[in-house]
């Protein structure tokens, strides 16, 4: 097909900016332009002669704007077919005059949902003929170019200008897959607001921005990010975060995000390694490697504190793949950047959502995140012997760093650093044994430490295992049938146990 000069265009935007290049290479081109409101306004600033939309239609804008293109004069201009003869008898017929080119974006409903406005502020923001505009058009990319984002300016002016104001089939079926695209999304988002209570249903999620990664969880996966990092994100240093890299640092900000006081964490495949607080983050960081220095080796590394010298110093010796913090000291920044490809992320304050969702069979299981997290207040003591206030803290302690490790699991901790964990074991017991065994490799003294179950106990084998190391305090959920059991073994060798009523499965 032979390229279509752009003749004629609508054009009727909610943000002005970024426009005017597009604005200037239409009237170069002599394209007689469309328009209404604000937009006509700012155009005619622009030194553009526009036709109002209210003169071709015979129509004023009514309903507070709620209607003024929504008309056959504008609607037939966009869809009817430019190769179907009875499609222009009929626009002749009806003096209709076409439209090549629409610019349109969208009410910001996302934004104004965010803001916290009222519903009925939210509600205004749906849009219905910017909407209906992009849906016309896209349909008839065979003879129509939308332009459905002030995102898409830039590309439609360089195609513009390198085509001589027209633009073949080809170029309209790419900005019309773009259209739909943008009015899905768009769709979506309506829905899930209308739907907040969950009454209908239905499985809808849109992001609009997508990261593609060197590859999947291995070489031989292809695999892509959909979101924004750079909402949550300011990346300082390094190569681009692959898909483990991804994966990990989404763990890593759960785990910390637990701990009000100052801490510092070690994953590898998602699980804490080391997790330490620290009067300064030299401290927290130095007791997390002692957990598990071979495991920290290429490790993803967060803390809730600035990074300054002292720990930089000390994190400069240990190869990691990923440091995250809310702030970096200049020169504990300039230090770190010394590894060309260490990944450092300044961490913004971002609210993260409380969906989680993965692929699943042939389908989607969705469910609500895991924000249930344990204090004091929440312990029940089963025992006769009540924890003390030094048990009571690392059971605090240990119960956060259990929520965020792979099921079955066990963590050995203080109140101030883990000690060693047992990891996605299929057996509890196996998961004790595993924890038991690596901090005390590490030398450590695990008759200082409490113990954290991410289950119940349905057998005793637990407490007794844990007690002939030395451990002396449990805090488990309980809701086993035999809780009995344990409760009594602790009962006869003077252990504290207090349950929480919370599983905290992770798999």
């Amino acid at each position: 097909m032979q390229p279509v000069k752009i003749k004629s265009a609508l054009i009727s935007v909610y943000y002005k900016d970024r426009l005017e290049p597009l604005v200037e290479l239409l009237k170069q081109h002599g394209v007689n332009i469309y328009s209404t409101g604000g937009t006509q306004t700012f155009l005619e600033e622009q030194g553009a002669q526009v036709v109002a939309v209210e003169d071709l239609t015979d129509y004023p804008s009514i309903f507070g704007g709620r209607v003024k293109t929504l008309h056959p004069k504008v609607f037939g201009g966009i869809l009817h077919r430019r190769d179907n003869q009875s499609d222009i008898a009929e626009r002749e017929k009806y003096e209709i005059p076409p439209i090549d080119l629409v610019v349109v974006d969208l009410y910001p409903f996302e934004e104004t949902v965010a803001s916290g406005a009222s519903e009925a502020d939210v509600i205004e923001k749906i849009d219905i003929g910017g909407i209906s505009l992009i849906r016309a058009a896209a349909k008839n990319f065979k003879d129509v170019l939308i332009v459905s984002s002030r995102e898409q300016y830039d590309e439609v002016v360089e195609l513009l200008q390198e085509k001589d104001g027209a633009t073949e089939l080809e170029d309209r079926k790419r900005f019309a897959a773009k259209a739909f695209k943008v009015s899905s999304h768009y769709d979506t988002h309506i829905f899930n607001y209308m739907n907040r209570e969950g009454e209908i249903q239905a499985f809808k999620q849109s992001v609009q921005h997508s990261m593609p990664l060197r590859y999947g969880e291995n070489p031989h996966q292809k695999g892509t990010f959909y979101g924004n990092l750079e909402d949550l994100f300011e990346q300082l240093n390094g190569k681009q975060l692959s898909y483990n890299n991804l994966v990990d640092v989404d763990a890593a900000v759960a785990l910390a995000a637990e701990f009000e006081e100052p801490v510092v964490a070690i994953l590898k495949h998602t699980n804490a390694c080391g997790c330490a607080t620290g009067d300064t983050m030299k401290e927290a960081y130095l007791n997390a490697l002692s957990s598990d220095p071979v495991s920290a080796f290429g490790g993803v590394i967060i803390a809730n504190r600035t990074i300054d010298l002292a720990v930089a110093e000390e994190l400069n010796k240990l190869f990691f793949e990923v440091l995250i913090a809310p702030e970096f000291d200049a020169d504990a920044l300039e230090l770190l950047k010394t590894k060309k490809n260490r990944i450092l992320l300044k961490q913004k304050p971002v609210e993260l959502p409380t969906k989680l969702f993965k692929t699943l069979l042939n389908g989607v299981i969705e469910q609500d995140k895991d924000l249930a997290t344990e204090t004091e207040a929440d312990f029940k003591t089963a025992t006769k012997r009540q924890p003390t206030a030094e048990e009571k803290k690392a059971l605090v302690f240990a119960a956060k760093v259990c929520k965020h490790t792979k099921s079955n699991t066990i963590v050995l901790a203080t109140d101030k650093m883990m000690f060693a964990s047992g990891v996605g074991q299929t057996s509890r017991v196996d998961a004790l044994r595993q924890a038991i065994e690596k901090a005390q490799s590490f030398g450590f003294d695990v008759s200082k430490t409490v113990m954290a179950s991410d289950a119940f106990f349905p057998f005793p084998d637990c407490v007794e295992i844990a007690d002939k190391a030395g451990v002396k305090a449990v805090v488990q959920p309980g809701g086993s049938i035999k809780d009995q059991d344990s409760i009594d073994y602790c009962d006869a060798h003077n252990m504290a146990m207090v349950m929480t009523g919370v599983r905290h499965f992770k798999h």
